[in-house]
């Protein structure tokens, strides 16, 4: 992998963690696409520059993220993370399979996108409007959605905002949760592959993680910018039709033959 290739993935993944299209699909068709070497350093390099963006959330809600007067807070996202843990340790090798698919992602991008197309229709009656009204319930509930992602094109966010507002939160909390709950996700999904990986690293490996982090991070603050307000003012509808737009062309591309399956 060359260091234009992982700025170019970094930025992919910096614009999409935290919109509802799919950050792991969007990588994996972005490093095709490119043809990168080094296969193995690729999915690791994929998985671990999601902490990157992820500690964007951190620098832009730190205020709340750090508010130790409500210890509950935490509770709720250690509650809400333990089925990622539980699965994503028992299946690691399943999910590491299914990273070299272009076939699942494409499924996942095209059957994802109906969805958000009909979300907005459902869930209109809101009753939590605040993090402190949540139980512990809802947020596992909300962590069980977000398992779902482990197939790459279903979006993380997608997944735990629906399933919050499935939980009856108002659109904006669920969003909000699903921004905290990625942190102590993808913290365990990045130390996970660092800790499997770490032996084998070069000096160059560890130069190119640095930078990708670095740059999804900074394109990852806007994207959350961005994403909140849309999310406000239009709901879903967009993205579920970007995500079966990009579906079909990523298919007839496969189909063709400039893509693997």
């Amino acid at each position: 992998m060359s260091i234009l290739e992982a700025i170019i993935i970094a930025i992919v993944e910096g614009l999409t963690e935290f919109l509802p299209v799919s950050s792991t699909g969007h990588m994996i068709i972005a490093e095709k696409l490119m043809n990168v070497d080094d296969k193995e350093f690729t999915k690791l390099f994929i998985v671990a520059i999601q902490l990157g963006a992820i500690l964007a959330v951190v620098a832009l809600y730190w205020k709340k993220f750090f508010d130790f007067k409500n210890p509950s807070f935490y509770l709720k996202l250690f509650v809400a993370v333990i089925p990622a843990l539980v699965l994503g340790y028992t299946f690691s090798d399943s999910i590491d399979k299914m990273l070299e698919s272009t076939t699942t992602v494409i499924i996942s991008l095209i059957m994802g996108g109906v969805v958000l197309l009909m979300v907005d229709n459902y869930f209109k009656k809101p009753v939590i409007e605040e993090e402190p009204q949540m139980t512990f319930k809802n947020a596992f509930i909300i962590g069980c959605w977000q398992v779902i992602a482990m197939i790459p094109g279903v979006s993380r966010s997608a997944a735990s905002i629906i399933g919050g507002m499935q939980q009856r939160l108002t659109r904006n909390l669920a969003a909000e949760f699903s921004f905290f709950l990625a942190v102590p996700t993808m913290a365990a999904a990045t130390g996970y592959k660092l800790m499997q990986g770490y032996n084998t690293f070069t000096p160059s490996d560890i130069k190119l993680l640095i930078i990708g982090n670095v740059v999804a991070f900074v394109v990852a603050l806007l994207a959350i910018k961005f994403f909140i307000g849309f999310l406000q003012k239009h709901g879903f509808r967009v993205f579920g039709i970007y995500r079966i737009i990009v579906g079909i062309i990523l298919l007839l591309l496969m189909l063709a033959g400039y893509l693997p399956r």
